[in-house]
């Protein structure tokens, strides 16, 4: 009888122990199976595009693990990397799995950060959209162009240039385009029940 009581106990406290902003996330599939090679990509490339927003990114985001008391699952620097590093698309790519728990962490730090940064990622995208209109190649808008600049070099200095899904971005326009996709993205993950709707995206088709 202790004994059945003593797993009881034991399953609780694990249950209680889940920061509760993750409670909100669904686990769209088996949570033993860990997280599909496009979650973890898309994942990693979310907190490169405001990695791209916010010079200080890396030591913000460790800021925001901490105030959402995520430390039990990202408890420093090193283990932050080596979850994005399960990005398959990395130089140094890690092969540990991402597990649910692990990408919710994620997940909810870059929403959390994205809600900070929607003014500026509002003003960034009405510019390019003013930019487009007026036919002005964006390199003529200087906030526009930093924010481009910053994650071009992002990411080049972190992905496997190696990899086909890296070669796909092989020249500046390309990439530009993909860091405004993930403007867009980021803003839509500040608005009501963001967090929610960015994280099933993340499993369409895989579910």
């Amino acid at each position: 009888m202790n004994g059945i009581a003593s797993v009881m106990q034991s399953k609780s406290s694990t249950k209680q122990s889940i920061p509760i902003i993750l409670e909100s996330l669904p686990n769209p599939i088996d949570p033993e199976r860990g997280c599909p090679r496009r979650t973890r990509l898309q994942i990693d490339l979310i907190l490169l595009a405001i990695e791209a927003l916010e010079l200080k990114g890396s030591e913000a985001f460790l800021a925001v693990t901490k105030e959402l008391e995520l430390q039990d699952i990202i408890k420093n620097r090193v283990v932050l990397w080596r979850l994005r590093s399960t990005n398959p698309l990395r130089k140094f790519s890690q092969r540990r799995p991402l597990s649910l728990v692990e990408a919710k962490a994620l997940v909810a730090i870059a929403c959390y950060q994205a809600r900070r940064l929607t003014a500026t990622m509002r003003q960034l995208l009405l510019e390019y959209q003013q930019m487009r209109e007026k036919q002005l190649p964006l390199e003529n808008h200087l906030r526009l162009s930093d924010y481009l600049g910053r994650f071009r070099a992002h990411f080049r200095s972190r992905m496997n240039p190696r990899r086909s899904g890296v070669l796909v971005y092989s020249n500046d326009e390309k990439l530009n385009q993909l860091a405004l996709k993930l403007l867009g993205q980021l803003l839509l993950c500040t608005g009501t029940y963001g967090m929610q709707r960015f994280w099933m995206s993340l499993f369409d088709g895989e579910v």
